[in-house]
């Protein structure tokens, strides 16, 4: 039985890998260095031009000596950590099409490490719920890429609920050094939604002090629009808490396509406004 569940696990994760590789080289080949790899304001050395390098940073007299393009290395682009801070909650369980939200944050947070891995970064894990679950230290290396792919995919986490302050706090006391800190979630806040982004946004700023911090929310289709099928329950997957909502009527679906919206807008406004991508 664990054999069976071994080679499934692998095969899972082989299959995010071949995937994942083939976004790397469709989108992300050369968007890497421009968006994460600044020039730096000390020079550091020549190196020859890869795809994706950008044409200013040309050495041109090292290129007219050699005959071969030559790009002038800042010391910004030395090695940088990625910490990937995961939201593992209930929440994430819930999809309507062909993928669960975790699986579309295992996607996304998979593209990142492997571009992390082909250019020598650093790459960390922090899984959450209402706690840090599970803490990867930033290392680099194939190995180290497929195990944080496989704990992203199949760790079984202890908690429901959401804390996002929980895991900033543990990320800033585990990662000394700076780092580009992706902070992937569905966003789904206990208790009443603007106020909890209320007390969201001191430890935003605090956490974007400390290190450069990406936001990005995942949603599924389902919780934008809701479609025309009459009587239906819906369940919050954290708390268990139900309620009925009659989706026949045109007025309650727009009803809540405008409050998905709202939140949507405060939560992007709210994360900017803290200085955070």
């Amino acid at each position: 039985m664990d054999t069976q569940i071994s080679r499934e696990i692998l095969n899972k994760v082989r299959q995010v890998e071949i995937k994942t590789n083939r976004l790397v080289d469709e989108s992300l080949a050369g968007h890497y260095h421009s968006v994460f790899k600044g020039r730096g304001m000390d020079f550091d050395e020549v190196r020859e031009y890869v795809p994706g390098d950008e044409v200013r940073t040309i050495d041109w007299n090292v290129t007219a000596r050699t005959g071969r393009t030559y790009v002038k290395k800042f010391t910004e682009e030395r090695e940088l950590t990625i910490m990937l801070l995961i939201d593992v909650s209930a929440s994430g369980e819930f999809g309507s099409s062909s993928q669960s939200k975790r699986e579309m944050m295992a996607e996304l947070g998979s593209v990142l490490a492997f571009s992390a891995v082909r250019n020598n970064d650093k790459v960390g894990l922090i899984l959450f719920t209402d706690e840090a679950e599970l803490y990867i230290p930033p290392a680099k290396g194939r190995s180290h890429i497929l195990r944080v792919i496989r704990e992203i995919l199949f760790f079984q986490p202890v908690g429901k609920g959401t804390n996002l302050e929980a895991a900033m706090d543990f990320a800033n006391r585990v990662i000394r050094r700076k780092a580009i800190a992706f902070l992937i979630s569905d966003f789904c806040l206990p208790g009443d939604f603007d106020l909890s982004l209320e007390t969201l946004r001191p430890k935003l700023q605090i956490t974007g002090r400390h290190h450069d911090l990406v936001a990005v929310s995942v949603h599924d289709p389902r919780e934008k629009e809701l479609p025309d099928i009459g009587l239906i329950t819906i369940e919050d997957s954290e708390t268990g808490e139900q309620v009925e909502l009659d989706t026949g009527k045109a007025e309650i679906r727009a009803r809540f396509s405008e409050l998905s919206g709202s939140r949507q807008k405060n939560l992007r406004h709210t994360i900017r406004s803290c200085g955070v991508d």
